[in-house]
């Protein structure tokens, strides 16, 4: 019997099957992305003819007189993804250091735990907490303090001016940045943990101290999953819907600082779609259509970004 199976298997026609199979499943993918896009771009044609590129750069958001613009959705959508970048990415790449190189065996457990389980809270829960939660204690504690110290800066002042309103671009940021921390350290683990031991071991062996393995044998073998990580949490911040929505402030105006309220492209399309006809319709439809490629160029870019790593260490071997 078993001689049968396996003669079976051995057929030319399942070997042909399985590889029509596999190239479906993956033509499928391609298919169902193309039909994504095609369908926004049905949806927000009215948009595309009537407002052209001039959609790209107004900030108008008027649905009495049908006057609509992408900039205040884009600009808030851009910088608070930025600024959850900036918080997260530091703290995902030290606990990361931390649970592979540093930390002791009967820690390692619990914390990565910890940080997996940040990674199942529904996203609707950060942002009652952001909003209940952190928005007062950042409006009444942190936030004037910020003011006070940072505004008077030379430069980077004008950043950290206005009313400490606590909703806005910087309690959006971080909550973000709260959100992505556990998919970025996560991954930043499985890479870090992938560097062979000899290779760790050797530089110990040579008189390597802990920040130099790090710096000189770790980051130089990871740079190119340590990059992967980042977009990873990037395009996972550029498309978060419900905790935005919470703490961004949803107002169409362009932002004074990293304190104004402003709003997001996927917080205005959940606040307004479910009542939106016409032109408005037609309008969120574009932006969506804006953040899917937003997305599709980060990707891009990291894609890039390894492209060009790889080649230079090719060069350099």
């Amino acid at each position: 019997m078993t001689k049968i199976n396996q003669k079976c298997l051995n057929h030319p026609w399942i070997e042909g099957l399985f590889k029509r199979t596999t190239a479906f499943f993956a033509l499928l993918v391609f298919a169902v992305l193309m039909a994504i896009l095609l369908s926004l771009i049905i949806g927000s044609w009215d948009s595309l003819t009537r407002f052209g590129l001039s959609f790209l750069h107004h900030a108008d958001w008027d649905p009495v007189q049908d006057s609509y613009g992408a900039l205040v959705p884009v600009a808030g959508t851009l910088i608070s993804a930025l600024i959850a970048l900036c918080i997260a990415v530091p703290v995902s790449f030290g606990i990361a250091m931390f649970l592979t190189e540093l930390a002791p065996e009967w820690v390692k457990k619990p914390v990565g735990i910890a940080v997996e389980m940040l990674a199942a809270i529904p996203s609707i829960i950060y942002g009652m907490w952001g909003l209940f939660v952190f928005v007062p204690l950042f409006q009444e504690h942190i936030q004037p303090y910020l003011i006070e110290m940072l505004s008077p800066l030379p430069l980077i002042g004008i950043l950290f001016s206005g009313a400490p309103f606590g909703i806005g671009l910087f309690s959006a940021g971080l909550v973000l940045a709260i959100m992505i921390i556990p998919f970025i350290a996560s991954m930043m683990r499985e890479v870090f943990a992938a560097v062979p031991p000899m290779l760790k071991e050797s530089a110990y062996g040579l008189g390597s101290t802990t920040w130099e393995v790090i710096w000189k044998i770790v980051m130089p073998y990871t740079k190119t999953g340590v990059i992967g990580s980042v977009m990873l949490g990037l395009g996972r911040a550029l498309g978060e819907t419900m905790a935005v929505t919470f703490v961004i402030g949803n107002a169409f105006y362009l932002p004074e600082s990293v304190f104004s309220p402003s709003t997001s492209i996927a917080s205005a399309i959940a606040n307004e779609f479910n009542e939106a006809g016409g032109l408005q319709k037609s309008a969120l439809m574009e932006l969506g259509l804006i953040l899917f490629l937003i997305t599709t160029l980060v990707l891009m870019l990291s894609r890039f970004l390894v492209a060009r790593i790889t080649k230079k260490e090719g060069k350099t071997r």
